[in-house]
């Protein structure tokens, strides 16, 4: 990977996880936080929209909402694990 390309990721990653931390509990988790949930959440989304065979076009906006669906997913999840 080039440095330009871990920059978009980073950027993709913590737009992504702001997103899903606002959508899910109303607030982001830090910089660090929303990076690390939108980067999980991209490979979540990325592999449930790839067995779905959904493919969102665009330069920015298709991996954003991919990684955001599967932040909050990834959320989800997690939230269930924690009332247990």
């Amino acid at each position: 990977m080039e440095v330009e390309q871990i920059v978009i990721a980073l950027v993709i990653g913590g737009v992504a996880g702001w997103l899903a931390g606002f959508l899910f509990k109303g607030g982001g988790f830090g910089l660090v936080g929303n990076i690390i949930v939108g980067l999980l959440g991209a490979l979540l989304g990325g592999w449930l929209f790839g067995l779905l065979d959904i493919s969102i076009g665009g330069e920015w906006v298709g991996p954003i909402v991919t990684s955001t669906v599967g932040a909050v997913i990834l959320l989800f999840m997690i939230s269930l694990i924690k009332k247990k």
